[in-house]
């Protein structure tokens, strides 16, 4: 069982932690083993946001423990008060308190300048992040100890994962969906939700199982449901375009309108990625071949050099 903890703070951007909870409530729906819990960080039961909507029911921090099964997603709030001594001084306990479940195993997910209250927590010092690109002047001289990345969607270092803005921070955590139930679960809930990836090259932790879906046709997503299910088998365009009742020239034409990438290209690109997540599990070539329905061990390699510009794996230390 997954506990996701999303934090109320004083002055809460709202869609900041109901974006992210929405995004994991069509996971539970969709058959994930997840509990949801909104949580004051305080010791009130209800805070008002920072747009003037209240969130009610919540249940004060002090009241949970947590291992290394949960996940702690922490919003963005009003700018003033990130910046106020007054508010750090009064959430001194809370920090305190995110420490302790940090080294008890706990996930940490910020989303836009949520960055800030894991900073004055003292839990980014040394680390990597980002947070919202009007913030990093302030946040860079406030926190000199963290090296704040600008060109990234989300950042992850050590289960402490912070994102750039609202949309991003649902970005990241689809991105934690398929790191813990799987790439075709992770599919599942953002077409449940029509979800657009915004994934960009700056971003090398996202999945290409994830890229060149952001767009509304069922046929040519059923079609890559179909290759990324079927990688270790031998199919043709024709195969792929019998599964979704089109004709294989019609299936050619609209796949790369829709997904801006044909067939074949869209094809090699899930073999690499599938290709270097084995051999970081340490599978030999001839079994990393196989699973992607490569030929051979040479046709592999041949594959893995046209893309080694991209791909984070030195191909000297293949064997």
């Amino acid at each position: 069982m997954k506990n996701i903890y999303f934090i109320i703070v004083p002055q809460t951007h709202p869609l900041d932690s109901l974006g992210p909870a929405q995004l994991f409530y069509e996971a539970k729906d969709n058959g994930a083993d997840i509990n949801l819990h909104f949580v004051s960080s305080t010791l009130e039961n209800e805070l008002d946001s920072a747009i003037g909507i209240g969130f009610s029911k919540l249940t004060p921090y002090k009241e949970f423990e947590l291992t290394e099964d949960d996940f702690v997603v922490i919003p963005g709030i009003e700018f003033p008060l990130l910046i106020d001594s007054k508010f750090k001084r009064e959430s001194k306990d809370f920090y305190a308190w995110l420490n302790a479940q940090y080294t008890n195993g706990a996930t940490m997910v910020s989303v836009c300048t949520g960055a800030f209250l894991l900073a004055d927590a003292g839990l980014l010092k040394g680390k990597k992040a980002t947070t919202h690109w009007k913030a990093f002047d302030i946040f860079e001289h406030k926190f000199p100890d963290t090296e704040l990345l600008k060109n990234r969607l989300f950042v992850e270092n050590e289960r402490i994962y912070t994102s750039a803005g609202m949309l991003s921070g649902i970005d990241l955590c689809l991105y934690l969906v398929e790191k813990e139930y799987g790439i075709k679960f992770a599919i599942e809930v953002a077409k449940e939700v029509v979800m657009y990836f915004r994934r960009g090259e700056s971003d090398p932790q996202l999945s290409i199982f994830l890229q060149y879906r952001n767009h509304l046709d069922t046929r040519v997503h059923s079609a890559q449901d179909f290759i990324a299910s079927n990688l270790e088998n031998a199919f043709t365009i024709e195969d792929i375009a019998h599964s979704v009742s089109m004709s294989a020239r019609n299936l050619t034409r609209q796949f790369k309108k829709t997904a801006g990438i044909t067939i074949g290209d869209y094809l090699a690109k899930l073999r690499v990625e599938q290709s270097v997540k084995l051999i970081a599990e340490g599978y030999t070539m001839e079994y990393v071949a196989q699973k992607c329905g490569l030929k051979s061990t040479n046709q592999l390699r041949t594959l893995l050099k046209k893309y080694e510009g991209i791909i984070p794996v030195d191909l000297k230390d293949i064997k």
